[in-house]
């Protein structure tokens, strides 16, 4: 029996259409879903997910149902999920709790729900599902045969669970596929983090000077959007190589306590906490606008802001107008949470991105069933990689070179020479 907690049942076709909309332009995954229809891969198998509930994420449920799993899907941030997608997705048959704006209480509890299922697997985005089930719901660490993670911060704590001793499961770390992180990191988060931005604000980019902190995979992808759209770039690094790299990309490097003097919009990338706080607000130009990008709502501190403010209130949609005491006008938007998402005018990243991303989930819940893993943190193998990669180009119409039975002699030979 289908269970769901969602806000409106009446948004389902809404739900649907744009469902069906980015299913369109997601030919791997379709492609993956009509071989799971075929072969049954996860025939008796309850996946669980907590991931970004949005319209691309209902066609990774559906691929996972059409391969015979029970699907309960729950969001990973209490901004982000689209209410006409959750509708859709009950609608479709999937196990949908949760509804955009719940409070902490009622996140944890969404969380739970999809607990309460019983998953083999769990997919997960950021790690918040595995810890739950770590620490509150032990009671079903004997039925899981794995779990996969989406993005950079998940896999950061579960390495160090796993460091801890306390990891439990065995753990797919899908964010550290070369088809998710050099596309999804860079060229998702970089345009859907502007669009977000622009969307909000309505205000120019170019001629404006950026702050990006961070230069991982996600920080790499936001300045250089930045700096197509006509920003003066400026990128905060602590890891002295990415701090270099940055410079020879042809962008400014210096600490965020100088950078934040410049900056028109500051964006962080990091997957760390207290990136912006402190005395940073108030060295701030007036009308700084503030967004994040990394999962968390923990790397501009609001606290330090709210303190140092006379005021603050919300000026426009998912725009709040801080008042410091010196009349500075300094803008937060999406209440520090992941902007691209979590903004009224956040969509997430675009479709023929999250193809990419979720066939690695769906592939990588495949291999969960297939083999029998040892408690480790480990890579989506590179097999599942290339098939994917191979996919993409086929839909595409984009043909490529392969290696001479010569030329693949010659690199296997280390007596080879001029």
């Amino acid at each position: 029996m289908i269970m769901s907690k969602v806000r409106d049942m009446s948004l389902a076709d809404e739900g649907i259409r744009k469902s069906e909309w980015v299913q369109k332009h997601m030919p791997v995954l379709e492609h993956i879903k009509k071989e799971f229809e075929r072969t049954q891969p996860f025939e008796g198998i309850t996946i669980g997910s907590c991931l970004h509930l949005e319209p691309k994420t209902i066609n990774l449920g559906l691929t996972l149902q059409a391969g015979g799993a029970e699907v309960a899907m729950t969001g990973c941030n209490p901004l982000s999920t689209h209410d006409d997608a959750t509708a859709g997705g009950a609608a479709l048959g999937l196990n949908m709790y949760g509804w955009r704006e719940e409070t902490e209480e009622e996140y944890y509890e969404t969380l739970n729900d999809v607990l309460d299922h019983k998953p083999d697997i769990i997919i997960d985005d950021g790690a918040d599902m595995i810890l739950v089930l770590h620490q509150q719901r032990k009671e079903l660490l004997g039925n899981v045969m794995g779990a996969c993670e989406e993005t950079t911060t998940g896999v950061h704590r579960l390495e160090a669970m796993h460091a801890d001793g306390t990891l439990k499961i065995p753990l797919i770390a899908v964010n550290d596929a070369y088809t998710k992180y050099l596309f999804d990191n860079r060229y998702g988060t970089g345009q859907s983090s502007f669009d977000a931005i622009m969307g909000t604000t309505n205000m120019l980019i170019a001629g404006k000077t950026v702050v990006v902190c961070g230069y991982g995979w996600c920080g790499r992808g936001v300045a250089t959007r930045a700096d197509g759209l006509g920003a003066n770039v400026i990128v905060t690094e602590v890891d002295a190589i990415r701090a270099l790299e940055a410079r020879m990309d042809g962008y400014r490097v210096m600490p965020v306590n100088e950078a934040v003097k410049h900056a028109d919009l500051l964006i962080t990338v990091t997957g760390n906490i207290n990136v912006i706080s402190g005395d940073d607000f108030k060295n701030m130009k007036d009308r700084c606008m503030l967004a994040n990008s990394g999962h968390f709502n923990v790397e501009i501190n609001r606290n330090d802001l709210e303190n140092q403010a006379k005021s603050f209130k919300e000026v426009r949609e998912s725009v709040e107008e801080f008042i410091m005491e010196d009349g500075r006008k300094i803008y937060l938007l999406a209440d520090g949470r992941l902007v691209n998402l979590a903004a009224e005018r956040g969509q997430g990243h675009p479709a023929e991105i999250m193809d990419l991303s979720f066939a690695a989930q769906a592939l990588s819940a495949k291999y969960i069933v297939e083999n029998d893993l040892d408690v480790v943190v480990m890579k989506s193998p590179d097999e599942l990689d290339y098939e994917i990669a191979n996919l993409k180009l086929k839909a595409m119409d984009i043909q490529i070179d392969s290696l001479s039975d010569r030329q693949t002699e010659y690199l296997g030979d280390w007596k080879e020479g001029t």
